[in-house]
């Protein structure tokens, strides 16, 4: 049976009351307070302080202290003016009291019902607010990337046309130039050509004048039937110089029997052979220059645990061979492993432009590379990309219940926002 304080002291102004409750040498820890508007109470065994307030007071603005040995009750009155008295009229009523103490308790947790109900409403209003605001910048964020790619689209295509423009320039002024140089190379050959008749038509001339006197001489010389007469001799041509251009062509072939892309493809396969013979390391045997070696040297070093040594061999593969996308696949599983998470998005997208084009012979790694490159994505807290990333492997294989949960988990995860 709790002991009930008498001993307390209570003073007033027209706005507020002051209570004073002493603990009697209880410790401030043990002691449990209760308010409402119309009700106070203070239980610390084995007393108990209990008072029905003679008028309504703010109890959300109204303050208790703790402290000195004492619980010093601050009460805002919710009607201003003089009380002169604490306590109701039915104060001294025990089953009274008893009553009002049920009431004001099942009263105080209704409040406090409604005050979770309002901040979980509040809770999520601003769940909602945020992820709409993340919506929109991400909506926003789309829209520049696409505008900057669609700025830069334009730009290569200026740049393009402009080039092009310059091509055709120069050749036009480098035809003109060719047909001047043709132009001044014909007309020297008309005027050489023109000398040289102009010079027989003047020896003609003097042959003709002088036709007769040669014959009589002639005929006073010759002195045997074998003696020719005098030939006439033209006048020699005059040099000219023509100059032909030709195509540079590193195949013998003529441009028109040629198959430009089979040539391109050859010289690139060339080009790549060239690079693999340069590498020519003398600590190096035999089975460290196979790429397959290599690979199956790597897988080990992943499946003990050891990522470092695993993106080593590798890289050494991919320098033998460059064009493998196992090789990038396996690379980037290291990378998220060891949490380098860019270097694993730069091998997962290089293993999927290896992989084209899409063929079911490769569905199963296309799959890999995507959820390789989504998992980086979302570990970078970019789970819209991830999320594309992960739905692609879905579609190469929709059967894969551990991939439709993860899915599933990031799509909520955009939309709560948490």
């Amino acid at each position: 049976m709790p002991i009930t304080v008498k001993d307390y002291t209570w003073e007033e102004t027209e706005t507020s009351v002051f209570i004073t409750v002493p603990l009697k040498g209880v410790q401030a820890k043990k002691t449990d307070i209760f308010s409402t508007d119309e009700y106070i109470k203070v239980n610390y065994p084995p007393y108990l302080f209990e008072v029905d307030l003679f008028a309504p007071v703010l109890d959300d603005r109204s303050t208790a202290q703790v402290g000195n040995g004492t619980v010093v009750f601050k009460l805002v009155k919710k009607d201003p003016g003089i009380w002169t008295r604490l306590t109701a009229s039915s104060s001294g009523d025990k089953k009274a009291m008893i009553e009002k103490r049920e009431k004001e308790i099942e009263k105080a947790q209704q409040k406090a019902e409604e005050q979770k109900k309002v901040a979980a409403e509040r809770k999520r209003e601003e769940q909602k607010y945020a992820l709409r605001e993340q919506m929109r910048l991400e909506e926003e964020e789309r829209a520049r990337v696409e505008s900057t790619k669609k700025a830069e689209r334009e730009q290569a295509m200026a740049e393009l046309e402009a080039w092009k423009k310059k091509q055709v320039q120069e050749e036009s002024v480098k035809s003109s130039e060719e047909q001047n140089e043709s132009g001044k190379q014909e007309q020297g050959i008309e005027v050489a050509k023109q000398e040289e008749r102009k010079s027989q038509g003047m020896v003609q001339t003097t042959n003709k004048i002088e036709a007769p006197k040669m014959k009589s001489d002639a005929a006073k010389k010759k002195s045997s039937m074998f003696d020719d007469d005098e030939i006439n001799v033209p006048a020699i041509r005059s040099t000219g110089k023509i100059e032909v251009n030709f195509t540079p062509r590193v195949f013998p072939t003529p441009v028109r029997e040629s198959k430009l892309h089979e040539e391109e493809e050859w010289l690139k396969k060339q080009a790549e052979a060239m690079r693999a013979a340069e590498i020519d390391d003398p600590n190096l045997s035999e089975e460290e220059k196979n790429p397959l070696w290599l690979k199956e040297k790597g897988d080990g070093f992943y499946q003990s645990g050891n990522f470092l040594a695993a993106v080593n061999a590798y890289s050494q593969a991919i320098r033998m061979d460059s064009k493998m996308p196992a090789l990038y696949s396996n690379r980037s599983a290291c990378h998220l492993q060891v949490r380098n998470f860019h270097k694993a998005l730069q091998d997962s997208s290089r293993a999927l432009e290896l992989l084209t084009p899409a063929v079911p012979a490769n569905a199963a790694a296309r799959c890999k590379a995507h959820v390789r490159r989504g998992t980086a994505f979302c570990e970078l807290e970019m789970y819209v990309e991830g999320l594309m990333d992960y739905e692609a492997a879905l579609k190469i294989d929709p059967k894969n219940e551990a991939l439709a949960q993860d899915a599933e988990r990031i799509r909520q995860i955009i939309q709560t926002g948490e």
